[in-house]
C-alpha cells in the first residue's frame, strides 16, 4: 500500500514579528531543515490567516483588538513579546495553521503545523510566550466539522493551564497533560488529568498509563490534538529533566502516533516547547522537533 502523505502547514508569516525568541523563529528553522533534508511523506501546505472574528470565538474581543492594534500595549504584550504590527499577522498565520491541521487531520487522518506558543494563552490575555490558544481554536473548529470527542494530548514540559481555562467545561474535550514543570498548573478532573513527573524513568510509563486509562474510561476520540513539546529534553532550557534523551523522546513520539493509529484516531500535531540553550544548539533542537514529523509519517503508511 502506498504511503499517505502528511500535510504540514507553514508560512513565512509564522516568523514575521520582530521579537527574537525560539517560539517566534524555530518553525522556520525546522522548515529549512525539511528543505535541506526532506522527510519522505511530508506534504507542505500554507495555511490561511485566521480572521479577527474566528479568534473571537475563543478569545475576548478586547484582547484580540489589542494584539491587532497594540493598544493597550500592556495587554498586547501580555505573552511576553515586544509588540509590533507584524505580530498580528504572525499569530493569525501560526494559529491558522493549527486550525488547518485539525481540519485536515479529520479528513486525511494525520496533519501538523510548525506552530508553537499556544497552550498558556487565556481568553482575555496572553501568557508564557503564547498569544492565542491554537489548541482551543483547533478543538472548536474540529467540533464545527463534526468531531464528537476530542483529546488534547499535552506533552510540553509545562502544564497547559490556558487550554484548561478555555475548554474544561466542554464535555466533548478531554486532556491528558504530562509535564515536568508546574508552571501553569491547574486542578485536574475526570476528563482533565495532570501528571508532574520528576524522574526520566517514570515519564514514558506515565504517558502510557494515561493512554491506557483512556482506552478503558473514555469514548473513542475522533481527533487527538497533540502538543509535542521537546523542552523536557535534558539539554533544553526551562523544563529540562535529567535523563530525558533524544532516544526517549523518539520512543514517546512512536508511542503517541502508534496509539492513535491503532485506535483509528486522527492526529493534528504542533511543535510546542523546545529551546536553544548552552547545551543544545539550533541544529540539536531542530533534530528533536523532526522526531515528531518522522513519527507522523511512519505511522501514516
Amino acid at each position: 500500500m502506498p504511503r499517505r502523505h502528511v500535510p504540514v502547514y507553514f508560512s513565512p508569516d509564522y516568523v514575521l514579528a520582530r521579537h527574537e525568541f525560539d517560539t517566534t523563529r524555530k518553525s522556520s528553522w525546522v522548515w529549512q531543515s525539511l528543505v535541506e533534508a526532506p522527510l519522505v511523506g511530508i506534504e507542505p501546505r500554507a495555511p490561511e490567516l485566521l480572521s479577527e472574528a474566528e479568534l473571537c470565538e475563543v478569545h475576548d474581543a478586547t484582547y484580540v483588538a489589542a494584539v491587532r492594534s497594540g493598544v493597550p500595549l500592556e495587554l498586547a504584550e501580555s505573552q511576553g513579546f515586544a509588540w509590533d504590527p507584524a505580530l498580528w499577522t504572525m499569530v493569525r498565520a501560526s494559529n491558522g495553521g493549527t486550525v488547518a491541521a485539525a481540519r485536515a487531520a479529520l479528513a486525511e487522518g494525520c496533519a501538523g503545523s510548525l506552530s508553537s506558543g499556544l497552550h498558556h494563552a487565556r481568553r482575555g490575555h496572553g501568557m508564557g510566550s503564547c498569544t492565542f490558544n491554537g489548541l482551543a481554536l483547533a478543538a472548536r473548529a474540529a467540533c464545527v466539522h463534526g468531531a464528537r470527542h476530542i483529546l488534547v494530548l499535552d506533552l510540553d514540559a509545562h502544564c497547559g493551564g490556558g487550554t484548561h481555562s478555555l475548554l474544561a467545561d466542554d464535555p466533548r474535550v478531554w486532556q491528558v497533560d504530562v509535564s515536568t514543570e508546574d508552571y501553569d498548573r491547574y486542578d485536574p478532573s475526570p476528563r482533565w488529568t495532570l501528571d508532574l513527573v520528576d524522574r526520566a524513568d517514570a515519564y514514558l510509563p506515565t504517558v502510557a498509563a494515561r493512554l491506557a486509562a483512556l482506552e478503558r474510561e473514555a469514548p473513542r476520540f475522533d481527533l487527538c490534538i497533540y502538543n509535542a513539546g521537546m523542552d523536557l529534553h535534558e539539554d533544553s532550557g526551562d523544563g529540562a529533566l535529567a535523563g530525558v534523551t533524544g532516544e526517549l523522546l523518539a520512543e514517546r513520539e512512536r508511542l503517541v502516533f502508534d496509539w492513535c493509529r491503532r485506535r483509528d484516531i486522527a492526529v493534528a500535531f504542533v511543535l510546542a516547547g523546545g529551546y536553544v540553550s548552552d547545551t543544545l544548539d539550533r541544529d540539536g533542537l531542530v533534530a528533536l522537533h523532526r522526531l515528531t514529523l518522522a513519527a507522523a509519517t511512519a505511522s501514516s503508511g
